[in-house]
């Protein structure tokens, strides 16, 4: 039996548009899944493949995580979920989280919006016995001085990683998390496209060079499938040995 076989399988992947959710939902649908995708644009179409966008083979919907309405009223295009990945996420540099609108902003999008979804889903996931996988950073262990709400969000992640996997075992859903170190997307292009910031970045990284939502895909894989059954609350570390 091939224990990341998907087939038959429906996921949903919130953040799925672009960068590492991207990856996660082609990685998933290479392994014979149906997989929808949630991203902030009103069609597929909107996306290009040079902002690292690959929505072939997926179902497309508009979903802005950062209303909190739009959540309570989003309609899926399935009556069944097996897996579901959060992996929306919003920076804002230039010491702009220090305003408390942006710190706010922030915080919604990437804490609020994932007990939002993760809640609007709970019902399905039960009856699926299904996986939940929240995307955090490796940004939860340690200072990022310029991005104290990237910061907070993505350390109140891993502990609502934690605390849902403990409430929700008893309804047959395991929660998990996986925390990327530097991966090459849109989001971190402020380093990766400035050779000084990219090679200091480099330096610090054991293997010496980013990581790809292809390798994020990998740990998502494993924590959904029957190899991780027993794994519950857990956040996977997937940096190249960054913060060793």
């Amino acid at each position: 039996m091939n224990e990341l076989d998907f087939s038959g399988k429906q996921m949903l992947v919130v953040g799925g548009s672009s960068g590492i959710g991207n990856g996660i939902a082609q990685a998933f649908r290479a392994k014979g899944a149906r997989v929808a995708v949630c991203g902030t644009r009103a069609q597929a179409s909107d996306y290009s493949a040079d902002e690292g966008s690959d929505l072939s083979g997926l179902t497309y919907a508009q979903l802005d995580v950062g209303n909190p309405q739009a959540i309570d009223a989003f309609k899926p295009s399935f009556d069944r979920l097996d897996v579901l990945v959060l992996a929306q996420g919003a920076v804002i540099y230039r010491r702009g989280e220090f305003a408390m609108d942006g710190f706010r902003k922030v915080l919604e999008v990437n804490l609020m919006s994932l007990m939002a979804c993760a809640t609007k889903f709970h019902d399905l996931l039960s009856a699926s016995k299904g996986s939940l996988i929240i995307v955090s950073s490796t940004a939860a262990y340690h200072s990022t001085m310029g991005n104290p709400a990237y910061n907070a969000s993505k350390t109140g992640a891993m502990g609502l990683t934690r605390t849902l996997g403990e409430a929700w075992a008893e309804d047959g859903i395991r929660v998990n998390g996986i925390a990327p170190g530097l991966v090459d997307t849109k989001m971190t292009k402020v380093t990766t496209a400035n050779p000084k910031r990219l090679e200091g970045a480099l330096e610090r990284i054991p293997l010496k060079r980013l990581g790809t939502p292809a390798d994020m895909a990998g740990a998502a894989l494993f924590l959904a499938s029957p190899l991780a059954s027993y794994i519950v609350g857990q956040t996977l570390i997937v940096d190249g040995g960054l913060i060793l």
